[in-house]
């Protein structure tokens, strides 16, 4: 939810108000001029410093301000409710939407190229715009917004020939949840490897113990990650939490943490004793599987909802087990069959 806390105080601190729509007037909510800090959630918030938003703007995007440039002088609050995602505005050299044109769609110093100290006029076609007097967002400013057709800097702003640095609002971080369609997994490999092997023989007429212990410990290995497609709409830094199972929930960032490795440890029984004359054969065994599961990501942003997919990929290696035969020795020149078993160690990943 768009949201915005104020404080009278910098650093947090003092008296506080939470606000999720316009406010015309703070003084009729007895929090006029008293302003020190705030924190925006969601899509950016303008404060003015005259009631029904007049007076001098101020932007304020998402994040925690723990002091404000102008502290004691905010009137009202507007959020801000357009699409911010792809800006674009159109400069003019002359009133009227005449001479040489520039497009921008991005913050821009003019101040580098051959448009400083040169606008007249402007057509904003999408998102809202701050407009500054001097290079590096000095100086007097203005905001532009949405389908604003401005013909003439000097009668409307004063402001003709001294336009030196632009930028538009950045949209808050969009909220994601991710959704993983296990009814549509797909297993693309599967195989056993061999951890390790242990043979022991007991040639003796009486029952002999194999090793002091009658478990080892081995390291399994979890690889998993995760796939955009590639008409995604988020951008890199964004982070979402994908629930695998209740003791693997793997968080995603993008362009930054979109794979992790989990490394664990299982004890694997084996067996105590040899039986009299008989061979006693262990494998224990890794097994690997690779599989793709599609992902629904339902994203929310400014009060829209709009969905994509992705696909969530791993390599489980945390299922062992221990497989072992029983071969009797030769007695009295006789071969004799052999007896086999498996003992299945409880997987401690995903269950597939």
């Amino acid at each position: 939810m768009n949201r915005i806390t104020v404080y009278e105080r910098a650093n947090f601190e003092g008296l506080s108000r939470e606000f999720t729509c316009d406010v015309p007037d703070l003084h009729e909510l007895d929090f006029g001029d008293c302003i020190a800090s705030l924190k925006v959630v969601g899509q950016p918030w303008i404060a003015y410093t005259d009631p029904k938003y007049e007076g001098e703007p101020h932007a304020f995007e998402e994040g925690e301000y723990p002091s404000v440039g102008r502290p004691n002088s905010f009137s009202a609050l507007r959020l801000v409710h357009h699409d911010l995602g792809d800006p674009q505005i159109t400069l003019y050299e002359r009133p009227n939407f005449q001479g040489a044109c520039k497009v921008v769609t991005e913050e821009t110093n003019l101040a580098y190229g051959y448009f400083n100290d040169r606008v007249a006029s402007h057509v904003v076609q999408r998102g809202v715009w701050l407009l500054y007097q001097h290079p590096g967002r000095g100086g007097w400013h203005c905001l532009a917004w949405p389908g604003e057709r401005l013909a003439d800097y000097k009668p409307e702003l004063n402001f003709q020939a001294r336009l030196s640095h632009l930028r538009p609002l950045r949209p808050g971080q969009p909220l994601v949840s991710a959704c993983l369609l296990w009814e549509q997994k797909r297993v693309e490999a599967e195989r056993e490897v061999l951890v390790d092997e242990i043979e022991g023989v007991n040639e003796t007429e009486s029952e002999q113990v194999l090793a002091a212990s009658s478990s080892r410990e081995y390291a399994t290995t979890l690889w998993q990650s995760f796939h955009f497609s590639n008409a995604t709409s988020l951008k890199a830094g964004l982070s979402f939490t994908l629930i695998v199972e209740a003791s693997n929930v793997f968080t995603v960032q993008k362009g930054r943490s979109e794979s992790s490795t989990r490394r664990e440890r299982v004890e694997v029984q084996l067996p105590a004793k040899i039986p009299p004359r008989t061979a006693l054969s262990i494998q224990v065994l890794r097994k690997e599987v690779t599989l793709s599961v599609p992902v629904l990501l339902t994203i929310t942003q400014n009060e829209a909802v709009r969905t994509e997919m992705g696909e969530y990929r791993s390599i489980s290696g945390t299922n062992i087990s221990a497989r072992y035969s029983l071969k009797p020795l030769p007695a009295a020149g006789r071969e004799q069959a052999a007896t086999e078993g498996t003992e299945q160690v409880p997987s401690t990943g995903m269950e597939l």
